[in-house]
């Protein structure tokens, strides 16, 4: 059997970070997550996906992000009930996250943040789910100035074919 998720989108809100009774940390948080498609207006709607993440791994993700963030998160599906105070069954599925990845620098989320500020998110945390300014939730409007990339991007392609001859024993070779 295989029960296997994997997202990637922008955290709705700083997580929130609580200890059970034994000590153990736990931490909750919503990731929203576009659609592949538009709707009949042109707008692009998103998912918005509770999840989970427990012990350590939970006390790095609310010290390392915040509302806004960009997250890649792989986990299980889980679904669980329980009785709420007027006697209801409530039902919940969520991700139980077995590990993330943080999928831009700090500057990055920060610019993203300060760009945005809490109109993206308020948008994206609508009753109908939709961003009412068609931003794209990984990254916002498409928008670049090549020039500025070319100044951030400092690293070189250790790919691109200089064409110095590369010394490559057979031991090296995984075959």
């Amino acid at each position: 059997m295989i029960n296997r998720a994997v997202l990637v989108g922008r955290l709705t809100r700083d997580p929130d970070l609580r200890y059970t009774g034994s000590g153990v940390a736990v931490g909750t948080f919503t990731v929203a997550v576009n659609r592949q498609f538009t709707n009949q207006q042109g707008e692009r709607e998103a998912d918005f996906i509770n999840c989970v993440i427990w012990r350590k791994a939970a006390e790095n993700f609310a010290n390392f992000t915040h509302k806004g963030s960009l997250v890649g998160v792989d986990g299980r599906i889980q679904t669980r009930s329980y009785e709420n105070q007027q006697g209801n069954r409530v039902y919940v599925t969520e991700i139980v996250v077995d590990s993330f990845s943080l999928l831009e620098s700090r500057s990055q989320s920060e610019r993203y943040q300060q760009q945005h500020g809490n109109d993206n998110q308020g948008s994206a945390s609508s009753q109908n789910g939709s961003s009412a300014n068609n931003d794209n939730l990984f990254g916002g409007p498409a928008k670049s100035n090549p020039a500025k990339a070319q100044d951030n991007n400092n690293d070189v392609d250790p790919f691109a074919d200089n064409g110095k001859q590369i010394d490559i024993s057979d031991d090296d070779l995984p075959f």
